[in-house]
């Protein structure tokens, strides 16, 4: 593994995740508030070892491979814990349900991709699921802690979220599936292009 600060930052979101796996588990609104913290800095290393691999020229095929892993274990740990602890209930597990069928469904699109050496650039729709998704779970990860429309607010933008990531989905999915027909030419919004690795996918 190539130890650049990049990729020992991805590596450190990964290894941060058990720890805010625990915080959510501990009862008290202090122990809410240090979770959403903890969460926020988890998520701003996504952005740093982006930045730091860009500023410093540190892309590998190992940052690439991880990155998207590291991202989608975080969101996926902190929805299942949430629906536990029924911070997310009702129809909103229906909600939290899209997102992750849509996280498995990436990553097999990734997969498959990878092995063609296509990429599947990041649409800008995509990336503002992404930002939306993160704020409704660190919302919602306060829940009742907080005042009155923290709990709500999260729950609208975790079903705004859903809505996106059925869209952005279909949208990836069939771009994947003009390769699988084997027609060449790219469909919807997120481009393919050829011979480059898939790794970002937002």
């Amino acid at each position: 593994m190539p130890y650049t600060l990049a990729n020992l930052l991805t590596l450190s979101r990964i290894g941060a995740i058990p720890v805010l796996v625990a915080l959510l588990y501990v009862d008290g609104v202090a122990w809410a508030w240090v979770a959403c913290g903890v969460f926020t800095l988890i998520g701003l290393t996504d952005w740093l070892d982006g930045y730091v691999a860009r500023r410093w020229g540190e892309h590998t095929d190992f940052g690439r491979f991880l990155d998207p892993i590291a991202d989608k274990l975080l969101v996926a740990a902190v929805i299942l814990v949430l629906v536990a602890r029924e911070k997310i209930s009702g129809f909103m597990v229906i909600a939290a349900l899209v997102i992750l069928c849509r996280e498995i469904l990436v990553s097999g699109l990734r997969e498959f991709l990878a092995g063609l050496k296509v990429g599947l650039p990041v649409s800008r729709l995509a990336k503002w699921k992404t930002a939306i998704q993160m704020v409704a779970l660190g919302f919602l990860i306060v829940g009742d802690a907080g005042p009155s429309p923290i709990r709500e607010i999260g729950m609208i933008g975790l079903a705004a979220a859903a809505f996106l990531t059925l869209i952005t989905g279909w949208d990836y999915l069939r771009a994947g599936l003009t390769h699988m027909s084997g027609d060449p030419r790219p469909s919807g919004g997120a481009a393919l292009r050829p011979g480059k690795t898939a790794g970002s996918i937002g």
